[in-house]
């Protein structure tokens, strides 16, 4: 739900532009990535040491659910908190790491370089389109969330 609503947004459609010329398919990924700096550094969202208390717990949970976890994200998972990924989207180099990553991983992605370079060209442009973008995702997910949970309670 939450990725086809991503998909099918007018900011993420913009946003994928920037990222499109270069990198065509995989624009998205790009995209989310840079999603997940400005929700990192979104004051609104986390305040003060929100996002360590935030990343911490996460990560706790999801070891959790380990044994749930796909191959792929088994494998990454480590990584990601061993480099506490969550905490460093906030920072550019945690995005520079993010794109090589993608770019390491993807079949046919050979130059992260291009990606930042376009983040850091159109990074108000990019900001914007996450300022239009995130309200409306929250919104829209509560919506869901509160459907489930009544959809949940009235099969009891």
């Amino acid at each position: 739900m939450i990725d086809s609503f991503t998909d099918r947004h007018e900011a993420t459609a913009k946003a994928k532009e920037f990222f499109r010329p270069d990198y065509r398919l995989y624009a998205g990924a790009f995209v989310d990535i840079v999603y997940d700096h400005f929700l990192a550094k979104d004051t609104r969202e986390f305040a003060d040491d929100g996002l360590v208390h935030f990343a911490d717990e996460a990560y706790s949970i999801l070891s959790d659910y380990s044994s749930w976890f796909p191959d792929s994200f088994a494998a990454m998972f480590p990584y990601m908190r061993q480099q506490n990924w969550l905490l460093n989207y906030q920072f550019r180099w945690g995005i520079q790491n993010s794109f090589k990553g993608l770019v390491r991983r993807a079949r046919y992605l050979s130059e992260w370089e291009p990606a930042f370079e376009v983040f850091e060209l159109h990074y108000e442009e990019l900001k914007n389109c996450y300022d239009s973008f995130f309200p409306e995702l929250k919104a829209t997910t509560w919506v869901n969330f509160r459907a489930l949970l009544k959809q949940n309670d009235s099969m009891k």
